[in-house]
């Protein structure tokens, strides 16, 4: 037995090593022989691999612009059924995201005993089912990752334009996401997820203003005249809300890349719960509030905001909530880039400038895609349904069981089951729960209520629509005409 621990403590000790050092060295850089300094502004802002910068990018990433369509949702749903699946997929979603922690640290320790070496190489979701389970469960994890983290970036540009349109409508909303496309390109800029620190900290604060904005502002306006409440109504409504809210806790696409910027990634295990428990504190009070004061007016209005009155406070949510979109841009991003710098030979470069160049590629298709499917809250429900049930959900429960199906794998893990669950048989049925609810029910009945609605879009406004759910012009009436002379 002693000489299995102290085999253990050798791979922990490796984790260390290839990770960051106290002074916040990235991966893959020569350590200073000379002394550094404590303190600098430059580690304070810049680098970031403890457990609190990994809860602020989780939390952070977790809520940007479904934080303003989650009263849609509601609108769907109904109060009762939107509390509840909130907080079910909250922690199913913590749940996958402790299965997928689990699986890198598996992964990690057993490259590490083959004396496999991570410097300038960021591990991705993709690599860790290739070395679990082979090349298939590979090509199925990028297939799906790649695709998920694609449209989770035209989201946020679609958001981005749904929501200045509230301050200046001068601009039509295509106009503005030909502007902020090319203001969401400069993240090309930023290396890794140890860069984000100061980014996932703002982020999280400027979605907690909004999200309080959002519960303040219906309290205070309270219920406009003739308010009804009468959803759940339409099967259709129920399963594009539910999906909403299946896709708002399913933010593990980049679970994997916030891990690997950890200077202890085995330390990861239950920040993403803590995080979900603090998102829970922003998005029940909102979204209740917002549908108790609207009701079904909502329906008919996927953002939030334009239902408020215009005010100072409201311009600042707005603004805020731009900032944390291009943030979050960032986050859905850069993993595509980490995986087209891998295709081309580029992932080793150090100038940032080369990288940057390199990664141009990758926001073009955002960009289009943005402006072809301009629909604000539909796109989240469609994504949800045909992406995020097998990314998020059912793929780290399906490769958790295969993983560990063998008895040898189960007494050799490099993590045991945890407290709360301290059976590998428990964890085989949770497994299953989740991977049957949400194939049936999320990418089943989800998928068909997501695709439907979305199809009603595309008839209702078609493509490549100038200006998604904007108030219509009122039409001048038509002059009289003037009585013929008579002759």
């Amino acid at each position: 037995m002693l000489p299995q621990k102290q085999a253990e403590e050798a791979i922990v000790a490796s984790f260390n090593e290839t990770e960051q050092d106290g002074n916040g060295k990235e991966e893959g850089e020569e350590r200073a022989e000379e002394p550094q300094p404590m303190f600098s502004m430059k580690s304070l802002l810049w680098h970031g691999g403890s457990v609190w910068d990994a809860w602020f990018s989780c939390a952070s990433n977790q809520v940007a612009q479904v934080l303003l369509t989650l009263p849609y949702s509601f609108s769907q749903l109904g109060m009762l059924s939107g509390l509840l699946l909130q907080l079910f997929y909250g922690f199913m979603g913590s749940w996958t995201a402790y299965l997928i922690s689990v699986l890198y640290v598996e992964y990690r320790t057993r490259k590490e005993k083959e004396n496999v070496s991570f410097k300038n190489h960021v591990i991705q979701w993709f690599e860790v089912l290739d070395g679990l389970l082979g090349p298939y469960w590979k090509a199925v994890g990028l297939a799906f990752n790649c695709t998920f983290l694609l449209f989770g970036s035209v989201i946020q540009l679609i958001a981005c334009a749904s929501n200045i349109y509230y301050i200046n409508d001068r601009l039509d909303k295509r106009t503005w996401t030909y502007i902020f496309g090319a203001c969401c390109a400069t993240t090309v800029f930023i290396p890794s997820f140890h860069n984000y620190r100061m980014w996932s900290f703002l982020g999280l604060a400027m979605t907690t203003y909004t999200a309080w904005y959002l519960t303040v502002a219906a309290l205070v306006n309270g219920q406009v005249e003739g308010a009804t409440h009468s959803a759940p109504t339409k099967l259709v409504l129920y399963f594009t809300g539910a999906t909403n809210i299946l896709y708002t806790f399913g933010g593990h696409a980049v679970t994997v890349e916030i891990m690997h910027a950890m200077w202890k990634p085995q330390k990861f295990k239950y920040i993403y719960l803590v995080a979900t428990l603090y998102v829970f504190t922003l998005t029940l009070p909102s979204a209740a509030a917002m549908y108790w004061a609207f009701g079904d007016q909502l329906l008919t209005h996927a953002n939030a905001f334009s239902l408020l009155p215009k005010s100072r406070f409201r311009d600042a949510a707005v603004i805020l909530m731009l900032i944390h979109q291009f943030i979050t841009f960032g986050f859905a991003c850069t993993p595509l880039y980490f995986v087209w710098e891998k295709v081309i030979g580029m992932h080793g470069t150090k100038s940032i400038c080369l990288r940057a160049l390199a990664r141009l590629p990758v926001v073009i298709p955002i960009w289009f895609l943005a402006i072809i499917f301009p629909f604000f809250g539909p796109i989240n429900s469609t994504v949800g349904a045909l992406l995020v049930s097998f990314t998020v959900y059912i793929i780290p429960s399906l490769a958790h069981m295969l993983t560990y199906r063998k008895a040898s794998a189960r007494q050799n893990a490099a993590e045991k089951p945890p407290f709360f669950l301290p059976s590998w048989t428990a964890m085989y049925v949770v497994n299953a729960f989740v991977v049957v609810w949400v194939l049936v029910v999320g990418f089943g009945l989800g998928g068909w209520a997501s695709m439907a609605n979305f199809i009603e879009q595309v008839d209702t406004f078609g493509l490549f629509a100038k200006c998604y759910q904007c108030p219509k012009a009122p039409v001048a009436a038509p002059a009289p005409q003037k009585p013929a002379k008579q002759h």
